[in-house]
């Protein structure tokens, strides 16, 4: 069995998710904010930033309206966050839209119509 070692930046950086993350369902009175998700958290080694990327359904067509409700709400996060996490400095926050997930839909279109293409081109016949 492989036993992973797990440094403190990562164990606050998965605090830092779960936070968010119940931050984000308890609703943080910004309706801009309602379908975002935390994707990610990585800290900085010595904890002093943490960088928080969120991705939402509607995709990168909020993505500033978004950016700009987090920034606005930083000082709460950071004051709930020193609530929960009891570090002796609060990182600087630092939030990123994460743009895995649109090019994950951009790659399945591609595969879509390479199949739809594909379809008619060679339509089978069902004879066999």
């Amino acid at each position: 069995m492989v036993q992973r070692t797990f440094n403190r930046a990562e164990r606050v950086s998965q605090q830092v998710k779960r936070v968010m993350a119940d931050l984000l369902r308890q609703g943080l009175g910004d309706p801009r904010l309602s379908s975002a998700t935390i994707t990610d958290v990585t800290m900085s080694r010595d904890l002093r930033l943490a960088r928080i990327y969120f991705a939402a359904p509607d995709g990168a067509e909020k993505k500033e309206a978004r950016l700009s409700a987090f920034e606005s709400a930083r000082g709460f996060i950071k004051r709930e966050l020193a609530k929960e996490l009891g570090l002796r400095y609060m990182p600087d926050l630092k939030f990123f839209y994460d743009e895995s997930f649109d090019y994950g839909d951009q790659i399945n279109r591609v595969l879509k119509s390479i199949q739809t293409d594909d379809e008619i081109h060679n339509p089978t016949t069902g004879d066999t």
